[in-house]
């Protein structure tokens, strides 16, 4: 496999979720520890809705500011908590350290696929909890939500980059987008977004695929669309992990070589709390350990 070695070196960055149970924190400390040396632009944590996943998202982002030279970026919702909660949240990651948040609706607690409600008492809409970050706290950087093939409850790309553009009214100065497997869906969003005279850095979100099952699933429920000859690369290898990582990181890494080949500069990976495969694309990127970049 060739190296991909763009003219300039490439932000990266990394999305982990907090642990559940003993096991898997030492999976995901396994995969910070190995990416860390990586020196990321940033890694983001995820949260959910309810209290005790919560305080998990804290405790990761305590953790990492503890104990790694890594800088947290703090995910944050408005699901199923009044402003009031949510703001508490917003102070406890302040005064801890946080200076950059990515802010999203979040999607409803019953799940993926569901009709979402705002709670009564909080915000409404991702923008408005953009514009409380940024009247309380100027020093947070916050990033927002994309969608490559468009969000699920928008009408249309229009009403659709409508909603990105309030955020960045509201402060955000950064968008990751959902995650996608064909290059041109990004391509063609981009070209929209700078029609509109967007000019924030709209980052790719890549997923490796762990599991193309798992995959299929999370993209039927998102909305995102998965090629034919996609699911082809896949196919007969439910059984076979070995051969479906190489695939995996084959199809990934020609991803991200095409996307650079287009001038894209960044890149924020969706780990799945696993670092082999991020870290075989990011090799391939030109990073080594401890901030090493190989020679062209």
């Amino acid at each position: 496999m060739t190296e991909l070695m763009p003219a300039t070196r490439p932000a990266i960055s990394f999305e982990f979720f907090p642990p559940k149970t003993e096991e898997m924190e030492r999976t995901l400390w396994e995969a910070i520890s190995r990416l860390a040396p990586l020196a990321p632009n940033f890694v983001s944590v995820t949260y959910g809705a309810g209290g005790s996943t919560r305080e998990r998202t804290h405790a990761t982002i305590a953790r990492l500011l503890n104990e790694t030279s890594l800088t947290p970026a703090a995910h944050l919702t408005c699901v199923d908590a009044p402003k009031a909660d949510v703001d508490d949240v917003v102070a406890r990651y302040h005064e801890v350290g946080v200076r950059h948040i990515v802010a999203l609706r979040g999607d409803p607690s019953s799940g993926l696929g569901n009709s979402y409600a705002a709670h009564p008492q909080g915000y409404q809409h991702s923008y408005d909890l953009v514009a409380a970050i940024k009247r309380r706290y100027a020093d947070i950087e916050v990033t927002v939500s994309a969608y490559p093939e468009k969000h699920p409850e928008s009408a249309n790309f229009d009403a659709d980059i409508d909603m990105l553009q309030a955020k960045i009214d509201a402060g955000a100065t950064r968008a990751i987008t959902q995650c996608f497997f064909d290059n041109e869906l990004y391509l063609r969003y981009l070209d929209r977004v700078r029609a509109r005279g967007i000019s924030i850095p709209i980052v790719p979100g890549i997923l490796p695929v762990q599991s193309f099952k798992q995959a299929a699933n999370f993209a039927a429920r998102t909305g995102t669309s998965i090629p034919a000859w996609f699911a082809e690369k896949f196919e007969g290898l439910d059984d076979d992990p070995d051969t479906r990582k190489l695939v995996a990181a084959t199809v990934a890494a020609g991803q991200v070589q095409k996307l650079a080949k287009h001038g894209v500069d960044s890149f924020h990976f969706y780990t799945m709390n696993r670092a082999d495969l991020v870290f075989a694309i990011s090799h391939l990127l030109g990073f080594r350990p401890n901030g090493a970049r190989k020679a062209a």
